[in-house]
């Protein structure tokens, strides 16, 4: 793993400037879409097609035919239901 590291200021309205030699490193060009996401106390800036990558590796095993949604508001009804049955 390469690592380059910088000290960026963030200027008016919150913008930063990624330096050259970060750019170039990891091919930015202008127009490139970047997610920010905050990790702890730390800001991370990713490629949004790498961000779309790592979704479909940890989401892709799931059978087309579960909805990790109503799984989701199942769970969620049913500790409601046993939050209420304890009072």
């Amino acid at each position: 793993m390469t690592t380059h590291q910088n000290e960026i200021q963030v200027g008016a309205q919150g913008r930063v400037v990624i330096p050259a030699k970060l750019r170039k490193a990891l091919q930015l060009k202008h127009g490139d879409r970047l997610v920010a996401r905050q990790v702890d106390d730390s800001l991370v800036l990713e490629r949004r097609e790498t961000v779309e990558r790592r979704l479909k590796q940890r989401f892709g095993k799931v059978p087309t035919d579960v909805s990790l949604a109503d799984e989701l508001i199942s769970e969620r009804r049913l500790e409601a239901d046993a939050e209420t049955d304890s009072r």
